[in-house]
């Protein structure tokens, strides 16, 4: 019996181009939704305005010469302040939030108690990756704001 070869047709050809293009569009409509639900939102509510006095107020920042060390463990935030002396900055106000880098589902605020020139946050953190945001003003009302990336280990 004489074998018969299939012709590829048309509708093959048809077939095999919308298999390819739907599995292609169907990952990138995978793909924009894992982006869009995990965008944290904006950082400011207008990024023009808040332009304008970003380099004035980084080179006020700079000036101070004060050094953060953030430490992160399971059981929370300890954050030291230093001025350019290595002495210990005398803080008037400190507020922090931490949460994860992608989603705002986590975002906890802390609150801090200065325990021999270092703060402590209580907070209870997962290991993995975290955005720590500090905002701090010391007795002479010189600001500090500034975002940690902090990885918290077993």
């Amino acid at each position: 019996m004489p074998q018969t070869q299939k012709e590829f047709t048309g509708f093959h050809a048809l077939a095999v181009f919308g298999g390819a293009f739907s599995i292609i569009i169907s990952v990138n409509l995978a793909l924009a939704y894992n982006a869009v639900a995990s965008f944290p939102g904006v950082e400011s509510k207008n990024s023009y305005i808040a332009s304008q006095t970003f380099d004035a107020r980084r080179s006020a920042q700079n000036a101070l010469e004060w050094t953060v060390k953030p430490m992160a463990s399971t059981t929370g935030i300890s954050l030291s302040f230093k001025d350019r002396d290595g002495q210990t900055v005398p803080l008037a106000r400190l507020t922090g939030r931490v949460g994860r880098p992608t989603t705002t589902n986590q975002d906890t605020k802390l609150d801090f108690v200065a325990i021999d020139g270092t703060h402590w946050g209580a907070v209870t953190l997962t290991p993995g990756r975290w955005t720590l945001w500090v905002e701090a003003q010391d007795i002479d009302a010189n600001s500090f704001a500034r975002r940690f990336p902090i990885i918290v280990k077993e």
